[in-house]
């Protein structure tokens, strides 16, 4: 069956996040984009909120989760990020890329 999706990219915010001792020091920015399968069938017919994924609301639930993080591998917010994200009504699989904007690489880069 084909899925629809929802997508949120570019979903922006700080947070404490990496292993090195500098990067515990302070929060560092963080880029969050979600490709989300959900049944937007229902929504397709009744035309009501409840019957669809509420980006908006994910959105903000994302980003608490986040900036709360005191977590040191980006793999481990990502998956804390899915958990919370597959907790909403509708949505089946949650895909999540979560970009560190300031790297600390001592090499020409944009992003890991």
């Amino acid at each position: 069956m084909a899925r629809d999706h929802i997508y949120i990219s570019g979903l922006r915010t700080l947070a404490r996040i990496g292993v090195l001792p500098h990067e515990r020091e302070s929060d560092q920015p963080l880029q969050i984009d979600l490709d989300l399968e959900v049944d937007l069938s229902e929504a397709g017919i009744t035309d009501a909120l409840d019957d669809t994924a509420n980006y908006g609301a994910i959105a903000e639930a994302v980003v608490d989760v986040a900036r709360l993080s005191e977590d040191l591998l980006l793999e481990r917010l990502v998956a804390r990020i899915a958990e919370r994200v597959l907790q909403f009504p509708h949505v089946e699989v949650a895909n999540v890329t979560l970009t560190k904007l300031r790297p600390p690489i001592p090499e020409d880069l944009d992003s890991t």
